[in-house]
């Protein structure tokens, strides 16, 4: 009996680290050694699945603006949610380690950094967002944000 519940508890915890596999992969931070790549087709097979965009955020370890960014989202808790209810978010490095143009080079030219690129579930370009556009003072602006997730929304909440 106690082998059977010890092989019941192995095989669910198998399935569980199977089918939570996904959001966990993507990078949360700026790495450089991601291969972007990879990376990209996971987000596209997630997004896929979860009937979602897919919201690139362009930038790395270096650049303060990334990093303000990065801290107030995760402040504002209706834009967190916002944004995670309706894209999948993939953060691709950009820096001296590796500027990863294998990938970035299929999408316009970027002017600054942190820049979004929006696609759709299946890869395609739907929007190049300077970021800059979204600031207020030395931060973002809630509204400006939340419209800009807003309208790129597959949801169109």
């Amino acid at each position: 009996m106690r082998s059977f519940i010890i092989s019941i508890v192995f095989v669910s915890a198998l399935f569980f680290s199977l089918s939570s596999a996904g959001a966990d992969d993507l990078p949360v931070k700026f790495d450089p050694q991601r291969d972007a790549g990879k990376d990209l087709s996971l987000a596209i097979k997630m997004a896929g699945e979860a009937e979602k965009n897919i919201l690139l955020d362009i930038g790395g370890n270096w650049c303060i603006w990334c990093r303000i960014m990065e801290k107030w989202i995760e402040e504002n808790k209706e834009v967190e949610s916002c944004l995670h209810d309706n894209f999948i978010l993939l953060k691709i490095n950009f820096s001296p380690e590796n500027e990863n143009k294998e990938i970035l080079s299929r999408f316009p030219k970027i002017e600054g950094y942190p820049h979004i690129f929006v696609l759709s579930s299946e890869g395609k370009l739907l929007h190049s967002q300077n970021t800059g556009l979204l600031e207020n003072g030395k931060s973002y602006d809630k509204e400006k944000f939340l419209n800009f997730l807003k309208k790129w929304s597959p949801k169109k909440n």
